[in-house]
């Protein structure tokens, strides 16, 4: 009798576990966790994003195993071709039609506030990787986003305390007229009003603009000190370009470069591109556990990776991590669960995301090296400071976004 009680006690148990299985896996929607990546694969942030961004969710989802909870892990990815409608009605499309249970993005602040709002309605997680409007967690804030690798007052933070220590009390910024340029140059404003300094005057210029030589001529004609860039990607290079042309910096004038990726160095080469000082979020060169990752993301992409694309694989990986813990990807227990897990990656360590939606960490002060100091191809810039990651971004208490409490 007792080895039939224990043979039925046993069949029990492994029934209870096979139906407690059964509903962790049916808590998985659809049977597949997809991830759907909006990047701009040919345009002007092509080169910091763009494809090196798919592939860095493409190497996440392979290192995770392909299967989180036994259930297949998809990834679906779209060129936004830099216009918001098109990353609007792609996201649109991608959750209603595809049932994308997750967007992360690396386009532009004006395509990620209206993701942001899409993203608030359709209750998915939005991860905001390569946009850096601070709006995205001040009064446009979500409970289901999360801006995880930078934004602009952590780049005002950097750039412009550490050009106005040097001296750099007037600035004439030139902007790209879009709201990430104009969160940039608000957020810079603010350091250099902190700090007594003053700002002489704007230009605004569209995106992908090819002839800066009109915005550099008014800016050297208002004998600034300080030219802010508050651009990005292919603008930026061309700005620092056109400005070597006209003989601003040798004419004693500075250009403070407030937004630069590992790829705008590159793209310039260090002849033109040395001194540059700006603030990252991560540099593939900073220790041996991101020269790891780095080396290993070269071999699929042939570059190594800019801040945006370590930090989509860091993103995507906590991501996961949380769904496999949980054993279901319902988004309001994911982001819940992704807040109160600290991140400790090659990306950040101590990183977690905070109630209005920003992940802070360490940031960085870096300057581009001189020619005679790099080693090797993707020896482009030196650390020079870290910015504690209570420090880099705008303190709760500041905030306007509804979901803080105060």
């Amino acid at each position: 009798m007792k080895q039939v009680a224990r043979h039925i006690l046993t069949i029990m148990a492994t029934a209870a576990a096979a139906l407690a299985s059964g509903q962790s896996a049916a808590q998985i929607s659809d049977d597949v966790v997809k991830i759907g990546v909006i990047v701009d694969k040919t345009g002007v942030y092509s080169a910091n994003g763009g494809p090196g961004a798919v592939r860095a969710v493409e190497l996440a989802v392979k290192d995770f195993g392909g299967k989180v909870n036994g259930k297949k892990i998809e990834v679906v990815s779209a060129d936004y071709q830099n216009k918001v409608d098109i990353a609007l009605s792609k996201a649109r499309e991608w959750i209603d039609t595809d049932k994308v249970d997750m967007i992360i993005e690396s386009t532009d602040s004006a395509a990620s506030l209206a993701m942001q709002k899409l993203g608030a309605d359709k209750k998915r997680v939005m991860i905001f990787a390569g946009s850096a409007t601070t709006a995205l967690t001040n009064k446009e804030c979500s409970p289901y986003g999360i801006h995880y690798v930078y934004d602009t007052y952590a780049l005002a933070t950097g750039t412009g305390r550490a050009v106005m220590k040097e001296g750099g009390d007037t600035w004439y910024f030139i902007t790209a007229d879009y709201a990430f340029g104009n969160s940039l140059e608000k957020d810079t404003t603010r350091v250099i009003q902190e700090m007594n300094g003053k700002v002489l005057g704007t230009i605004k210029h569209p995106l992908s603009a090819s002839d800066f030589s009109s915005f550099l001529l008014q800016a050297q004609a208002s004998k600034a000190k300080v030219i802010g860039l508050a651009n990005a990607g292919k603008d930026t290079q061309n700005s620092v370009r056109q400005a070597a042309e006209f003989g601003i910096v040798s004419g004693g004038q500075k250009l403070a470069t407030l937004l630069v990726f590992d790829t705008d160095i590159k793209g310039l080469g260090l002849k033109s591109a040395q001194g540059l000082l700006f603030t990252t979020g991560f540099y593939w060169d900073y220790n041996d556990e991101t020269r790891k990752w780095s080396r290993r993301f070269y071999d699929v992409h042939k570059a190594m990776p800019t801040m945006i694309q370590a930090g989509m694989y860091s993103a995507t990986m906590h991501y996961l991590k949380a769904i496999q813990t949980l054993g279901m990807d319902n988004a309001d227990a994911v982001m819940k669960k992704m807040k109160e897990t600290e991140i400790n990656d090659f990306f950040a360590k101590g990183g977690r995301i905070r109630e209005d939606g920003r992940m802070i960490h360490d940031m960085y002060l870096a300057e581009a090296k001189k020619p005679s100091e790099s080693k090797e191809e993707w020896d482009i810039m030196k650390i020079k400071n870290v910015i504690p990651r209570d420090q880099a971004y705008q303190p709760l208490s500041e905030s306007t976004c509804p979901l803080v409490k105060k």
